[in-house]
């Protein structure tokens, strides 16, 4: 009767040894993903930077060229 509670206390510590290993295999699976992730952010905000910039380059060309425009006196 006592090995009976033994080997049911062996099993149940395999199967909590066995459910650690797979939680940890997962939990550095989510780091991995977690880390691509925040590279995609991170390339993803400096494109988005980039486009920025452009926009307000362009902004700053069609706000001059409107004012060039303006300047023109239409007889």
């Amino acid at each position: 009767m006592e090995f009976l509670k033994f080997d049911e206390l062996e099993k149940k510590i395999n199967g909590l040894i066995g459910d650690y290993a797979l939680l940890k295999k997962r939990n550095l699976e989510l780091e991995e993903l977690l880390q691509n992730k925040t590279k995609e952010l991170d390339e993803a905000n400096k494109k988005m930077g980039g486009l920025k910039e452009e926009r307000d380059a362009v902004r700053t060309k069609v706000d001059s060229l409107l004012d060039l425009l303006q300047e023109i006196k239409a007889p």
